[in-house]
């Protein structure tokens, strides 16, 4: 359980981190920060304040959908809310092309790592993937099917409210199930009652 916590509280700081570099280049978003990013400019709140409001809305849509929650879940939306405004503070603005592709390209790369990472501990989805699956069993629509119609309509809302919508939220869309594959055979630690199946992630992974 210890190494559970800290994999999950330092995923999630990671995560933070991830998109702060992703919006610093202003190279496009990640599809949900693009609506985050649109509604900070349009409400005048920091970033971190929308992503905690967003995150609550989300939660509230589980309630008919009866998806329930973890510690994962309350804890995704308090550290990532809490992180990224100091992010922002300190990864720098305004540089050159080749160090704006540098910061997207990490920012990805970081991102996956850490979606792997709070996967990994089995402590509870965060909120936007809650919705996903609990859309996914209510409809009986694939997940396919029901992903991108989330992420559809969340980057078009976003892009209309004035965010950024550009290369890098493509590369995100594309990258961001590769490298969670990638990535979480090597930090997948389920609890010693899994089943064996699920322990077996550590070798094989999940198809994503």
């Amino acid at each position: 359980m210890r190494r559970r916590l800290v994999q999950l509280y330092v995923s999630l700081v990671v995560y933070g981190i991830s998109m702060a570099l992703m919006i610093r280049s202003e190279l496009g978003n990640m599809p949900w920060d693009v609506l985050h990013q649109g509604l900070a400019e349009q409400l005048g709140l920091p970033f971190g304040v929308v992503v905690m409001l967003v995150s609550a809305i989300v939660l509230l849509a589980w309630w008919p959908l009866h998806e329930r929650p973890g510690l994962g879940t309350i804890s995704n939306v308090l550290v990532i809310s809490a992180v990224i405004d100091p992010a922002l503070a300190l990864v720098p603005e305004d540089g050159s092309l080749p160090a704006r592709v540098a910061l997207a390209v990490a920012g990805v790369v970081l991102n996956g790592v850490a979606t792997a990472g709070y996967i990994g501990v089995h402590l509870g989805p965060g909120p936007r993937d809650g919705l996903m699956t609990g859309l996914v069993r209510v409809t009986g629509a694939s997940v396919r099917l029901v992903r991108t119609s989330i992420e559809l309509a969340v980057v078009i809302t976003g892009f209309m409210l004035g965010g950024t919508l550009g290369a890098i939220t493509l590369l995100y869309a594309l990258a961001i199930g590769p490298l969670t594959q990638l990535f979480l055979p090597l930090l997948s630690v389920p609890p010693e009652d899994a089943p064996t199946r699920e322990r077996g992630w550590r070798v094989r992974g999940p198809a994503l």
